[in-house]
């Protein structure tokens, strides 16, 4: 397939993601031994991480949420989103503030590595076994020098019924937080 043709084949949040530009600008992060990237324009910021408010009754993956400067952001962990093995949090372990659709976002990393860009010649379409076990927030395998990248539709992580639980009601969040300042 060229890359044309795939760049044609993928949906419109896909297309505005690399069509009509000569290269991508992501950020790269790391998680166990993999490498990933999220488009720049979706990382509002990166943070160290310095632990998480814990919300009961959610799945898993949604480590809990932070304060970050008076607003309340939940935190995504992404290891446990994609099924990878657990690990020690340590002095490189990040959460990266970004835009899912109109909503911020964290999301638990291993490290943060760089922000490159990435010409459309070394971007492929995955294999379609993967692209099918993956689902839509595959966009393609970055090949840089020696390195593969993964590219991830930040957009398209969390199903419909998985972000309406991260969609936290005031309500819910004021009794969190009393909670945890009575501890």
């Amino acid at each position: 397939m060229t890359n044309d043709r795939l760049y044609e084949s993928k949906n419109d949040a896909q297309n505005n993601f690399i069509k009509n530009k000569d290269f991508i600008q992501v950020v790269t992060f790391k998680l166990h031994t993999e490498e990933y990237a999220i488009e720049i324009t979706k990382v509002k910021e990166i943070i160290w991480f310095k632990g998480v408010t814990r919300i009961p009754q959610v799945p898993d993956f949604i480590e809990g949420i932070i304060n970050l400067r008076g607003n309340i952001i939940p935190v995504i962990d992404l290891r446990k989103r994609f099924n990878l093995s657990k690990a020690e949090r340590n002095d490189q372990t990040r959460i990266m503030i970004t835009r899912m659709e109109a909503k911020i976002i964290g999301l638990i990393v291993d490290s943060v590595s760089e922000v490159m860009k990435i010409s459309k010649s070394q971007i492929q379409e995955p294999p379609e076994t993967i692209a099918s076990l993956a689902g839509e927030y595959l966009l393609g395998i970055g090949k840089v020098k020696d390195r593969m990248i993964t590219l991830l539709d930040i957009e398209k992580i969390l199903s419909a019924s998985e972000k309406d639980v991260i969609r936290l009601d005031k309500n819910k969040i004021e009794q969190i937080e009393t909670k945890n300042e009575g501890e």
